[in-house]
């Protein structure tokens, strides 16, 4: 069977501060700047969320692409969106809430979710200038 990759692209908002607990508050503001403000800042995230698989000759589908918004939406959205701050959902009980690592925490979330099709790639924009790929490790 052909095989294609399936992208279905969601929204969220959420608040963040970055901040390492190790270091003090000068460096903290020296390496974050305003990213580390005590009073968080958020941004309008868009997550896309690519699947692989082979194409169902009974569906035409690698994976409906309503089942995969279903999944990104329970997994992820209904516990990131509208958040006060990101850093108190479970998935970052030790990390530093980075773009680089909420990407990281999605695909730890979605990759076994997605079964029987296989996580791709997980694309989240933080702005409309900055993203992060992930594939995986």
């Amino acid at each position: 069977m052909p095989r294609c990759v399936v992208t279905r692209r969601v929204h969220f908002n959420a608040a963040h501060r970055l901040s390492n607990p190790r270091w003090s508050e000068a460096e903290n503001e020296r390496v974050f700047g305003i990213c580390n403000s005590p009073n968080f800042h958020g941004h309008n995230y868009n997550l896309d969320v690519s699947v692989e698989g082979e194409i169902d000759p009974e569906t035409g589908y690698v994976l409906d692409i309503g089942r995969l918004k279903q999944i990104i939406t329970e997994c992820l959205v209904q516990h990131m969106d509208t958040r006060t701050s990101i850093s108190t959902w479970p998935g970052f009980a030790s990390w530093n809430p980075t773009v680089e690592n909420i990407a990281v925490v999605c695909w730890r979330v979605l990759a076994p979710a997605v079964a029987p099709a296989r996580l791709k790639r997980v694309r989240l924009w933080e702005t409309e200038r900055i993203y992060v790929d992930y594939e995986g490790t």
